[in-house]
């Protein structure tokens, strides 16, 4: 039996599904973008065929199981580019465009700047600064190859120059010349934390750090003096009761100027300090 698109909307809904998860993978199973949203308020008794019923109860029940709606289509919208997303990388969070935001304050528009981007994932916040700021030189760094090659596609569909290198945060770097900036969203979840059991889809790797959640920023911390120029900055995102903690760590390695910056729920998501000696 076919039934329509408000049909098929009205039955996600009973079977508690977001309202945008809905809409979204309904889309990707018609053909159409993210964006067509109002596409489905006009076309609402269009019917669905069979095949596509199907396909969409699939993807509807992948969805109540915990797979993030990114991995379903294979595409997540990040600060204007759409990125190729699978389960070799974290599924880029809207907050994430905070630290975004936060980089490009720091980086002159016309005048060439080094930037490195550690644990890159997808490629998502290197891509956006770089679409930003042309001129800028930006290196995105991660210990997965798997998770660089997801990155390194996604420059290329986008003809974005980020360079790439695979390794352990800085290490990579070694003996190269220092940066004007260096950010990064790492993994930042206590290793005993229950929300990790509603992520098992993501790679575990790139969410958990530790007792505390804040191994890798500790050794990020402790590396990037060596690579960063004088007045250069260091900024994180991190867990939204980590604000004081990655500031008492930056504090305490020497760096200066040391301030926060609020996510969309006004939370001070990221932390971030300027090394200014020699």
């Amino acid at each position: 039996m076919t039934i329509s698109i408000a049909q098929a909307l009205s039955a996600a809904r009973q079977e508690g599904m977001e309202r945008t998860d809905a809409q979204i993978l309904l889309l990707h199973t018609l053909g159409r973008g993210p964006g067509d949203r109002a596409w489905l308020i006009t076309h609402d008794t269009d019917l669905i065929s069979q095949a596509q019923q199907q396909r969409w109860q699939q993807l509807c029940a992948q969805r109540r199981q915990g797979v993030p709606v990114a991995y379903l289509t294979g595409h997540k919208e990040f600060y204007g580019l759409s990125l190729a997303v699978d389960g070799r990388v974290l599924d880029p969070r809207p907050d994430t465009e905070t630290l975004v935001d936060w980089a490009l304050e720091l980086m002159p528009q016309h005048t060439a700047c080094r930037v490195v981007d550690l644990g890159t994932g997808s490629g998502a916040i290197a891509l956006a600064l770089q679409s930003q700021r042309p001129s800028a030189q930006v290196v995105a760094v991660d210990a997965s190859a798997d998770a660089l090659a997801v990155a390194q596609s996604n420059a290329r569909q986008l003809q974005l120059k980020v360079q790439f290198a695979h390794g352990s945060w800085l290490e990579p770097l070694l003996g190269q010349p220092r940066f004007d900036l260096i950010v990064s969203n790492p993994p930042y979840i206590r290793s005993d934390d229950p929300h990790l059991a509603a992520l098992t889809h993501e790679p575990l790797c790139a969410l958990a750090s530790g007792e505390d959640g804040l191994a890798d920023i500790r050794h990020i911390i402790a590396q990037s003096p060596a690579q960063l120029k004088p007045g250069g900055w260091l900024l994180f995102e991190h867990g939204w009761d980590q604000a004081e903690a990655v500031a008492q760590l930056l504090r305490q390695a020497g760096f200066a100027a040391v301030q926060h910056r609020l996510d969309l729920a006004g939370i001070a998501r990221c932390t971030g300090g300027q090394w200014l000696a020699s």
